[in-house]
């Protein structure tokens, strides 16, 4: 699940304040970058919409209309959710799997995603810096491979050789125990990252087709299989030494 700094907010934080503060502080990023001649990349994210029923996919979409006004050679990339050895998806799952004893399906676990490392997409900036991208583009970037909720959280078990009950939960009794957790000092759910699991988070057809992806800037998506083990083993009973046994 997407986080943002809406997420560390109080939760009576006015959602329309942020979404205007989010887009106001964009707008002047691209200002600035306008005014000194320099490139300007933005880094939004996959679900962006004005229309959508998260207040943070919202104030992406008003974040990257700002931009472009401002600067309307900007390149904007809209990644799906970035995995890396500080990341907060698998990360924060398999904390919650070492501490409890089922984790949750969302919507029952159907939302698809498609996982993007974290050096992949600094790489796509990179080259967009260089001026290897097309101007006034927005870019989506995924992994090599599209997963559904419940099959990250299993890969997740896996990984971490834990066995847990996976527990699907609908989205209104979701929501319902969002509204507790958002309290929390570090949330374990909210119920705007409620909203955004109900849309899939993968790279388009229409980005396919129009050369808007990683594979268009010349990167080969580096898979999660790769990567992820190589921090979520302390995340295991016996940390680095493998058993073969689950706990």
């Amino acid at each position: 699940m997407p986080s943002s700094q809406q997420d560390r907010l109080p939760p009576a934080f006015n959602r329309l304040a942020w979404s205007n503060l989010a887009a106001q502080s964009a707008e002047q990023v691209a200002l600035a970058a306008a005014n000194h001649g320099a490139r300007m990349i933005q880094v939004s994210a996959i679900g962006a919409g004005e229309n959508s029923s998260s207040a943070y996919a919202r104030a992406k979409a008003e974040g990257e209309k700002a931009v472009l006004a401002a600067t309307p050679d900007a390149t904007i990339f809209r990644p799906s959710i970035m995995f890396g050895p500080e990341d907060d998806f698998f990360n924060k799952f398999a904390a919650m799997a070492r501490l409890l004893p089922a984790l949750p399906l969302v919507g029952g676990g159907e939302t698809k995603f498609q996982p993007v490392f974290v050096g992949d997409v600094a790489e796509a900036i990179a080259r967009a810096v260089d001026g290897g991208a097309k101007a006034g583009a927005i870019y989506e970037v995924g992994g090599p491979e599209v997963r559904t909720f419940k099959q990250l959280m299993e890969y997740v078990l896996e990984v971490t050789e834990r066995r847990r009950f996976l527990i699907s939960l609908p989205f209104p009794l979701a929501r319902l125990q969002a509204t507790f957790l958002q309290y929390l000092p570090k949330p374990l759910l909210t119920p705007d990252q409620v909203e955004l699991l109900k849309t899939d988070n993968v790279v388009s057809q229409a980005a396919e087709a129009e050369g808007r992806t990683l594979a268009a800037l010349g990167i080969t998506p580096t898979a999660m299989e790769v990567i992820v083990p190589s921090y979520l083993w302390r995340f295991r009973k016996t940390g680095q030494f493998k058993t073969g046994r689950f706990a």
